[in-house]
């Protein structure tokens, strides 16, 4: 399906990203793993080169945008071109009430969830611009839909995540590039696991709403994001598209 295809992957370190690198590759594209823990970045990319997948380290933070620009322009001098990206990285906590929210936790969770996403588009969609064509997708939430219980920072920082994928897509549709969302619902993740075990309970209220009353596995979101970056999604732009278990179908 990516065949051929050079894709950008952040927050490939763990879960949903490090599912992602393995999916992406064995559709035969080349992966450009992007996050903050270069050894594990490392390990993958062996495992994906063990396979004979061709992979490419760039360890950085998105909240930096010379990290992401570093990103780019190695996948580029690496592999020639960046065709798709697959904007993923992001950070949560479990909530404190709005008005006891300290402003730290508001700042790190806008400036990774939505920095992280604006760095991201400034440095690839100049790349896709000059080959014609390219597709993104961006992380985003079934808190970007509606209040799912998160803490407000999170549900605000994912509403913005989405409001710049119908911007990205208004704006570059004619161009070539097609930008899209996943609104992810409750997945099994590092970030998710680590919140479950200190919180009796959670698992249980975090899946209560959806048809399919379990957590997600990460491929079946990552599943999601290569078709999306495929061609056999070339009609598709600007959308949010649920990987919820039907969430927000009720």
């Amino acid at each position: 399906m990516l065949e051929g295809r050079t894709v950008m992957i952040t927050g490939a370190s763990s879960g949903i990203g490090e599912a992602a690198a393995r999916l992406f590759a064995a559709q035969g594209a080349a992966v450009v793993l992007m996050a903050r823990r270069k050894d594990r970045l490392h390990s993958l990319a062996e495992e994906i080169e063990a396979t004979g997948g061709r992979a490419l380290v760039t360890a950085g933070d998105v909240t930096t945008a010379g990290d992401v620009e570093r990103a780019v322009v190695a996948a580029v001098g690496t592999f020639g071109r960046l065709d798709a990206a697959f904007n993923n990285a992001g950070w949560g906590s479990m909530g404190t009430p709005l008005h006891e929210t300290d402003d730290a936790v508001f700042e790190q969770i806008m400036d990774v969830n939505v920095r992280g996403v604006w760095n991201c588009l400034k440095q690839q969609v100049p790349v896709m611009l000059g080959q014609g064509a390219g597709a993104i997708v961006n992380t985003c939430s079934t808190a970007g839909s509606f209040a799912t219980g998160a803490i407000a920072p999170y549900v605000a920082a994912k509403h913005a995540v989405l409001g710049l994928t119908r911007a990205a897509a208004a704006e570059y549709g004619e161009r070539g590039i097609r930008v899209n969302a996943l609104m992810v619902g409750s997945t099994r993740t590092e970030l998710l696991e680590t919140a479950i075990e200190r919180t009796p309970g959670l698992e249980q209220a975090a899946t209560a709403r959806a048809i399919q009353h379990r957590l997600a596995d990460p491929v079946e979101v990552a599943r999601t994001a290569a078709w999306l970056c495929s061609d056999q999604a070339s009609f598709i732009t600007g959308a949010g598209v649920p990987v919820d278990g039907g969430c927000s179908a009720v």
